[in-house]
C-alpha cells in the first residue's frame, strides 16, 4: 500500500517579531531534526563559527535557543545583521551567496528557497541605497551568521514536510538602531522594504528597538503561501523559537502546525417557481449556476397558479455571491421574482485523497463529524476506471468501496 501524504499547514505567530535564529530555534522545537541540519550546514564548506543548541526562558516561557557563535568574537552570540553593534564580516554580494547555497547537500527545493529569502533581501537593501541588485554587498546580511540562519530554516521547514504557510501581523518596535550604514529608523529601510513589496502587515508596538529583522521578514516573506487564516483551527503542535532581547512581553516566535476547521456555515437559499421553462433551458440554469460557484442547485417539482405543473429552482449560495446567483437566475430561465433567505447548515470536514485500489489509484472523498467517519469513492474515478478497464460500474464501485474501507483512519 502506498503511504498516504496530508498536507501540512504552519502558522508563524509574529507578535513579538521575528529573526533568523528565532524562526530556526521555533522549526527545531516543533520537530525538525537537527542532525540532518547539522548535516546540510556542514556541507556548505563555510568555518569560522559554532553552534548553540540549547533551552532558555523568555518571560517564564521555554523556548528553544538556537544561536551562532562565531569564533573571532570569544564565544559571543551574534545579533542579527550586526543592528545594535558591528562586525568585521567579509563583504559577499548575491552571487557569491549563491555560490555558497550551491555547494549544500539538499535538495533542490532546499536550495530554492534559500536563494529566494537571500533574493528578497538583496531587492530591498538595493531600493534602500539605490543601487543595482548585483551591487549590493552583504556586509551584514551575507555574514557567516546569517547565511547559516537563512539556510538553516530553509533545511528545517522542507525537513517538516509543511505545505503551506500563514504569517500573522508581524510585531515591530520604534525608535532607532545603529547599524554599519550607522543609525537608522526602526523599520529599519531593508525591512520597510521587505513588508512593502511582499503584502506582510506590521503591527507597531511600544517597545524600543528592532523586533521584526530584514532577515526574519524575508524567510515570513518566503514562507507565506495564504493570505488569510482560517477562521477556525486545531492546533497539533507548537514549536517556541527564543529570541535574544528582553521586551515587556516574550520575546518569542511561535510556530505552529494546525488543522483548519470548517465552522457551520451560514448560506443563503434562492428560490423561484417555474411554470412555463423548457427542460433544456432548465438544465442550462443548473449548469451556469453551479460553475458559478453556488454550493448546490436543485429543481422540485410544484403546482403553480391554475393547477399548471412547474418546478421551483432552489439555489444555496454565500451572501456574498447572492448578485451574480440571481443575475445567472434571471438571465437563464424565465422568472420574474426571486425569493432568498438565511440558512444554516451542519458540514461535515471534506477532503480528497488518492489512494490504492485493485484497479490502481483512485480518488476518495472522507468526510468527518466527530467519531463519524465516511468514505466514498468519488464518481469520476469509477467511471474512468469502467471506461479504462472495460468493467460494469456497481463491480467497480463496490471493489473500490472495499478498498477504501479503512483510508480515513
Amino acid at each position: 500500500m502506498m503511504e498516504e501524504r496530508k498536507e501540512r499547514y504552519l502558522y508563524l505567530d509574529c507578535s513579538s517579531g521575528i529573526s533568523g535564529d528565532m524562526t530556526v530555534g521555533a522549526l527545531l522545537d516543533l520537530g525538525a531534526d537537527r542532525e540532518v541540519l547539522e548535516r546540510a550546514l556542514d556541507s556548505l564548506g563555510v568555518g569560522g563559527y559554532h553552534l548553540h543548541f540549547g533551552r532558555k526562558k523568555k518571560c517564564g516561557i521555554d523556548a528553544f535557543d538556537f544561536d551562532v557563535h562565531l569564533e573571532d568574537e570569544d564565544g559571543h552570540g551574534h545579533e542579527e545583521h550586526g543592528h545594535g553593534h558591528s562586525h568585521g564580516h567579509v563583504h559577499r554580494n548575491l552571487n557569491d551567496i549563491f555560490d555558497i547555497i550551491g555547494r549544500l547537500d539538499a535538495d533542490d527545493a532546499v536550495k530554492n528557497l534559500a536563494r529566494r529569502m537571500f533574493s528578497i533581501v538583496a531587492e530591498a537593501e538595493s531600493k534602500a541605497h539605490g543601487i543595482p541588485v548585483e551591487e549590493v554587498h552583504f556586509h551584514e546580511v551575507g555574514a557567516i551568521d546569517s547565511i547559516v540562519d537563512i539556510v538553516s530554516a530553509a533545511v528545517c521547514f522542507h525537513n517538516l514536510g509543511i505545505s503551506r504557510v500563514y504569517v500573522s501581523p508581524l510585531a515591530e518596535g520604534q525608535g532607532y538602531v545603529r547599524c554599519q550604514h550607522g543609525v537608522m529608523p526602526v523599520p529599519v529601510p531593508a525591512t520597510a522594504n521587505i513588508v512593502s513589496g511582499h503584502g506582510l502587515t506590521l503591527r507597531f508596538t511600544e517597545n524600543q528597538g528592532e523586533m521584526a529583522t530584514p532577515t526574519g521578514a524575508a524567510i515570513a516573506a518566503a514562507l507565506r503561501t495564504e493570505e488569510a487564516m482560517p477562521e477556525c483551527y486545531t492546533i497539533e503542535k507548537i514549536g517556541i523559537g527564543a529570541g535574544n532581547k528582553d521586551f515587556e512581553q516574550a520575546n518569542i516566535l511561535r510556530a505552529m502546525l494546525i488543522c483548519p476547521k470548517e465552522k457551520p456555515q451560514a448560506v443563503w437559499a434562492l428560490e423561484a417557481n417555474l411554470d412555463d421553462c423548457t427542460g433544456e433551458a432548465l438544465g442550462f440554469a443548473m449548469e451556469r449556476l453551479l460553475e458559478a460557484g453556488a454550493r448546490d442547485v436543485w429543481y422540485t417539482p410544484a403546482f403553480m397558479k391554475k393547477n399548471r405543473p412547474g418546478y421551483t429552482l432552489h439555489v444555496l449560495c454565500g451572501a456574498s455571491e447572492i448578485g451574480r446567483m440571481e443575475q445567472i437566475v434571471f438571465a437563464a430561465t424565465t422568472t420574474i421574482g426571486i425569493r432568498r433567505y438565511p440558512v444554516e447548515r451542519t458540514v461535515m470536514e471534506r477532503e480528497t485523497r488518492r489512494v490504492p485500489t485493485r484497479y490502481g489509484e483512485a480518488a476518495a472523498k472522507i468526510c468527518r463529524l466527530g467519531e463519524q467517519v465516511s468514505c466514498y469513492p468519488e464518481y469520476e474515478s469509477v467511471r474512468s476506471i469502467c471506461l479504462e478497464k472495460g468493467l460494469g460500474f456497481q463491480e467497480v464501485f463496490a471493489g473500490v468501496a472495499e478498498d477504501m474501507r479503512d483510508c480515513g483512519k
